[in-house]
């Protein structure tokens, strides 16, 4: 079984400063006042998370001090081998606790006061990532290295032909997320290819990507400037790794892969919209996980987006706090006292994809379901059909069954609703689902095998949209009588 996953703490009105630190023992001090001395928009307090990596020149003392003469501020972490900034960085995010995040090199290359507009379209509500800028134009900037600005310039545009985004500055180090966006981001990279991995990832999950001017006073390599031609060829081999691989959710907050396929982006947005024109306008999604879904659904009067683990409850009311029109509240299907708390006829649609199979008694989950219902409301629900195809994949992720049309539709019909209607989804996944699950009895679908997967999405929309193949999935829209 997947392994638990800790519940992320989000200290409201904080941001997390995340400092990765190797060999700075002559620029760290300075640059540690600075972040100090800026004053936050917003009301916002500071946590300085410094990582150091092991540093051979001293640094371990210069931060050991500043961590006792800032106790309150300053969190220092040190790791037991030199791994690089991205290592660092990793290691950072797992201890940060803030709602907000930036990252922040340790040398005096970036200015602390650019965090000002930095943060602004996170508090807005409008952005998910920012991204500090420093070929945008602004007042003031040091003149770069040709060549090195020439790289960098480059590998932007390489980013942004894989990504679909128009960045103008990739590389820069000044990236401000919502914490609930970066906590949930894996982080493979141990040097700086730490920054196309992250712009892949995030452009990858359809996040809101702002830019704003920074300024910028580089520095030489004589000045202890670390990146290099090597670690520009390793960008571009991040690049066009993470353009090809779908690694957007860190494990130990995604669902299994199996069951809710929260890697499968292309998926996903098919899915939602074969059941698009059946959703009405106040609409409830039990098991909403991450959001992967709740973020295509409809939000017109209002979306209630719920789920039974704690760890996703923290990650949606982070990821929805700004939306008045979405709520976030505890739903457990067998739990008759969170249906009473929400109350009775609340919507006139209920989406539960990928859900009812993980029930025992799903006859009793369906009514309380029909009680959240307006009269003439409709349940859409998605389930695993076929029995002859429950193996290794279903006993993984805890499935009490797969479903027929007859099954099923008798269960609804029990449950009090009617006027069922079927749809059969996703046909090619059937050989794949048999061999893997029935024969190999594996117990994970590869990457390589999900990315294949999701490219087969075009091609298997218009062949189910036009052929009444069978489906590996069932979707079924039922409605409560009037």
């Amino acid at each position: 079984m997947p392994a638990e996953r800790p519940v992320p703490v989000f200290r409201t009105g904080v941001l997390s400063i995340l400092m990765p630190v190797y060999n700075e023992r002559g620029y760290l001090r300075r640059c540690v006042e600075r972040v100090l001395a800026v004053e936050l928009p917003g009301g916002l307090q500071k946590e300085l998370v410094i990582v150091d990596d092991c540093s051979t020149d001293g640094t371990d003392r210069v931060v050991h001090e500043l961590a006792e003469q800032h106790p309150d501020v300053i969190r220092a972490l040190r790791q037991p081998v030199n791994q690089g900034k991205g290592a660092a960085v990793r290691r950072a995010v797992a201890e940060m606790t803030g709602q907000y995040a930036v990252v922040q090199d340790a040398d005096l290359e970036y200015d602390p006061s650019d965090y000002v507009p930095l943060l602004q379209p996170l508090l807005d509500g409008s952005a998910d990532v920012v991204y500090g800028s420093r070929f945008t134009p602004r007042t003031m900037r040091r003149v770069l290295a040709y060549h090195h600005s020439i790289g960098n310039k480059l590998l932007t545009h390489l980013s942004n032909l894989t990504t679909g985004l128009n960045l103008t500055d990739m590389e820069t180090c000044y990236k401000a997320f919502r914490a609930d966006v970066l906590k949930t981001i894996p982080i493979r990279s141990n040097r700086f290819g730490i920054e196309p991995e992250i712009t892949a990832k995030v452009a990858k999950r359809g996040c809101a990507v702002y830019e704003v001017p920074i300024n910028y006073r580089g520095r030489s390599y004589a000045e202890g400037k670390k990146i290099g031609w090597k670690d520009g060829l390793a960008a571009i081999y991040t690049i066009l790794k993470y353009w090809i691989l779908d690694d957007c959710f860190d494990e130990c907050y995604g669902r299994a892969i199996l069951q809710s396929l929260s890697h499968a982006r292309r998926f996903n947005d098919w899915m939602v919209r074969v059941i698009q024109p059946h959703l009405g306008t106040r609409i409830l999604e039990v098991g909403a996980g991450l959001g992967n879904i709740s973020r295509h659904l409809p939000k017109k009067a209002k979306l209630v987006v719920t789920d039974v683990d704690p760890t996703y409850l923290a990650l949606l009311h982070e990821a929805f706090r700004d939306n008045e029109v979405v709520d976030v509240a505890r739903l457990d299907l067998n739990c008759q006292a969170d249906f009473d708390a929400l109350g009775h006829e609340i919507c006139d649609t209920v989406v539960c994809l990928n859900v009812l199979e993980h029930i025992e008694h799903d006859v009793d989950a369906l009514r309380r379901i029909g009680r959240l219902l307006v009269p003439g409301g409709r349940v859409v629900l998605l389930v695993p059909q076929y029995p002859w195809l429950y193996g290794s994949y279903d006993r993984h992720v805890e499935h009490y069954r797969r479903y027929t049309r007859r099954t099923l539709g008798d269960a609804l019909t029990s449950a009090g609703f009617s006027g069922t209607s079927f749809l059969d989804f996703n046909f090619l996944s059937i050989p794949g689902w048999w061999i893997n699950s029935c024969w190999l009895q594996a117990t994970e679908m590869r990457r390589w095998q999900l990315k294949v997967y999701d490219m087969m999405v075009p091609l298997m929309r218009p062949l189910e949209r036009w052929l009444p193949l069978p489906g590996l999935s069932l979707i079924a829209v039922a409605e409560r009588p009037r």
